[in-house]
């Protein structure tokens, strides 16, 4: 504050914290801080009189004077009482406003030189509106806050003088210090009566949204209220009429279950909403039971849920041991999946397809798969599944609606990462039901299946995590955008060495259990297993085998009841006893050399089988027959075999005129069986070139590879399992594709020691093997 040079009052100086002083105010004040103290005690000394000026930070203790607003209201002591504790209580009354000019030097107390400003004389139209406008605006005021009483307005309504009438209203209503030190310092009466008059829209503004939102609250907590207050009358009401349950019991076992559940925020407002719509459907409502159905569902699905995987790779391989012999491919797949998620950490469920011959424990080995990684096995058989529904479930607006058979299968594993089977995929079929084949295409597709979506459960399931694992008899089946999404795993069967360790290890310990027989109470030797392999079984897998040692364990188990017999010992000649006379006849395909029959190997959805192809020349007139239940490709195969035989007719010594002058019947046995493919071409050649030329087929030979017209022999598939099925035979020879070299490796050690594969390029090389005399082929 400047130095002032004129004649301004002296009066000691009471600044006030949050409060604030006007002209024709009365009230009391409590006075503690010393310098305010000794300036009341200064006024009372003097002529009772104190500037009461407000100060800018209400919580500064010591404030500067700077920090004091420079207008404030002269005021007079009218009583002065001192309290126990140390303060004064002082009653005032305002008496003008004044302006500080200049702070003295005095330290003891604050102390200024002041002019008053008085009172300005308004009157006028404009006046008494504003006046009547404001009095209107501050009763709006007390109806809405409710902090004023209606007294008050009465005592406001008799004051005439425009400024008084301001400074009254401003003390009434609950405004911060700077707004109410603005009114202080309008000196205008007009401009303060407009200055005002803001001040009360906005406050009118302000409590309209307070009413509002107040309102809006009460009227939650009474909804809130009503709610609870019907529950516990319904509750009462079930109690008494003996429902312990009840609609409102199963809202409340759904809404804590749906608690105890970590769920995606999505999947968890979904059910929280159906369940707030059982909860409004009438108990005898048909909808009611088809909310809890489908909340009973989502609640039971495997959201979050996971086990964690057993990343032993050498506890792993022993458990995989354990349950099957052989089967090295597969096994070697499963470890290295795991390798790579023990590195990886986090890796997309593979989908492999397991192909092979049925009984060679494909099934078995999925569950053994999710015995070595420690997960929860699901399997679903798909054979014969028509319905696209079957895969994605139906939508709830049918009756009696569910979902598809995967979703069927996580609820049942429990687990967001089963090993999931699918078994017998090549088994599906299409109709006007939908093709099942193209629903699976979402399951098992790595990009798409981490938002897996079902019919009836609506909202998109996460399959990335799970190892789905499939199997099928043939590949030639499977549609080929769901056999992209696979990696293959063929097993092709079993060599009789392979099968005699099977038996041993697993299959008779398993029988000898199942029929109630302890170890050492039946006891088979190796050349009887051997016989029952042979004699009584040919197939690629174990099934059969199974069945027929099955078979001797009831015999056994009958024996030792009725005889009391302690231990029973089978021999190699005990078998025919047991299981009847043998099935098969093992050794040689032919019994002797033939003129015309040869020994074919071909390839079928339950392994290796052998092939007798028979071929008759007949005096006519050129027809050439076949019959069989021959498939289109093996009868273009036979008429390339008979143009070939014609082409070079003169070579192998046989009458150029043979197809005007006789008649050729090819004849495949077993005709009831269908029998299609190229790989016959060699045998069928070969069966015609012993029939023109009287030579015999040696009987040890069997053969496989197509044909071309200039005798060149091409590559097939399944070697393995036609050498194994030749194996079986007791063939001790057979003639193989020169192409198909590189699939040697895949033949088992056993079958090699036992059988000479020999590599053709063309037909001369196959007649030169094939027949007991070869003939003297001319080379033109």
């Amino acid at each position: 504050m400047g130095l002032y040079k004129g004649k301004g009052r002296r009066i000691p100086l009471l600044p006030l914290r949050g409060l604030l002083v006007y002209p024709s105010m009365v009230l009391h004040l409590d006075v503690g801080r010393d310098k305010s103290v000794k300036a009341l005690e200064r006024a009372m000394v003097e002529d009772n009189m104190i500037l009461l000026c407000s100060q800018s930070d209400i919580d500064m203790e010591e404030p500067g004077t700077d920090d004091i607003y420079s207008i404030g209201t002269i005021a007079k002591v009218k009583q002065m009482l001192k309290l126990p504790n140390g303060t004064i209580r002082v009653l005032i009354e305002g008496v003008v406003r004044a302006e500080i000019l200049q702070y003295t030097t005095n330290e003891e107390y604050f102390e200024v030189h002041i002019k008053e400003l008085p009172e300005q004389e308004s009157k006028g139209p404009e006046i008494d509106a504003l006046m009547r406008t404001v009095l209107n605006q501050f009763e709006y005021y007390i109806n809405l806050s409710k902090k004023v009483t209606p007294e008050t307005l009465a005592a406001v309504s008799d004051i005439d003088e425009p400024g008084r009438l301001a400074d009254v209203i401003t003390s009434h209503l609950s405004l911060k210090i700077k707004d109410k030190q603005g009114i202080l310092e309008t000196i205008d009466v007009t401009e303060r009566l407009e200055k005002l008059l803001d001040i009360l829209n906005n406050e009118r503004e302000v409590l309209e949204l307070e009413r509002k939102i107040s309102q809006r609250v009460k009227k939650q907590m009474e909804k809130t209220q009503k709610e609870y207050y019907l529950r516990e009358q319904m509750k009462a009401i079930q109690k008494e009429l003996g429902e312990k349950e009840g609609r409102l019991g199963e809202v409340e076992e759904l809404r804590a279950k749906l608690a105890e559940l970590t769920v995606p925020e999505s999947v968890h407002e979904k059910i929280s909403k159906e369940i707030d719509r059982l909860e409004k459907t009438p108990a005898t409502s048909a909808e009611g039971g088809v909310i809890r159905n489908y909340v009973d569902w989502l609640l039971s699905l495997p959201w979050s849920n996971k086990t964690e995987d057993h990343l032993d790779i050498m506890e792993a391989e022993k458990i995989l041991n354990e349950d099957h012999y052989g089967l090295e491919k597969p096994k070697e797949r499963v470890l290295e999946y795991l390798a790579v998620q023990q590195l990886v950490k986090k890796l997309k469920g593979p989908i492999l397809c397991l192909v092979g011959p049925p009984g060679v424990g494909k099934t078995s080995l999925a569950r053994s798969i999710a015995r070595s990684l420690g997960r929860q096995f699901v399997r679903i058989s798909l054979g014969g599944v028509r319905d696209e529904a079957e895969i994605r479930g139906h939508r709830r607006t049918y009756v009696g609606a569910m979902p598809g058979r995967i979703i069927q299968g996580m609820k049942t594993a429990g687990s967001m990462n089963p090993v999931f089977l699918l078994d017998e995929i090549d088994k599906m079929a299409s109709d006007f039901r939908g093709d099942p084949s193209a629903a699976l295409l979402e399951v098992l597709d790595p990009e798409q299946n981490n938002t897996f979506s079902d019919h009836f459960v609506e909202l998109p399931f996460d399959l990335s995590n799970v190892m789905f694992v499939t199997t099928a008899n043939a590949v030639h089946n499977i549609p080929r955008p769901l056999l992209d999404r696979m990696e293959m795993l063929y097993i092709p069967g079993y060599t009789e060495l392979e099968k005699q360790q099977i038996a041993r290890q697993y299959l008779l310990p398993k029988q000898t259990k199942e029929h109630g027989l302890q170890p050492e109470q039946l006891e088979i030797g190796e050349e009887a297993l051997l016989k029952v392999i042979r004699e009584y079984t040919r197939e690629s897998g174990v099934r059969n085998l199974e069945q027929q040692i099955a078979a001797l364990c009831r015999k056994a188990a009958k024996q030792i009841v009725s005889s009391d017999v302690e231990k029973i010992v089978i021999a190699p000649d005990d078998i025919k006893d047991y299981l009847g006379i043998s099935k098969f006849r093992y050794g040689q395909a032919e019994e002797e050399n033939q003129i015309g029959s040869v020994t074919g190997l071909a390839w079928t959805e339950v392994g290796g089988e052998m092939l007798n192809i028979e071929v008759t020349v007949m005096p006519g007139t050129g027809k050439l027959t076949l019959t069989g239940k021959l498939g289109d490709v093996m009868k273009e195969s036979a008429q390339a075999a008979f143009s070939y035989i014609r082409s070079r007719a003169t070579s192998l010594h046989i009458d150029p005129n043979f197809h005007e002058k006789n008649d050729v019947h090819i004849h495949i046995p077993e005709g009831a069986i269908p029998k299609d493919g190229p790989s016959a071409g060699i045998t069928i050649a070969t069966a015609l070139i012993s029939a023109l030329t009287n030579h015999y087929v040696s009987k040890d030979v069997a053969m496989t590879g197509e044909i071309t017209l200039r005798g060149r022999v091409l590559p097939i598939g399944g070697l393995k399992e036609k050498s194994l099925a030749a194996h079986r035979a007791g063939i001790k020879k057979i003639l193989v594709p020169k192409d198909n070299e590189r699939d040697l490796q895949d033949i088992p050690d056993s079958v090699k020691k036992d059988i000479t594969i020999v590599l053709v390029g063309h037909m001369d090389q196959v007649i030169e093997h094939a027949l007991v005399e070869p003939i003297d082929i001319e080379v033109h």
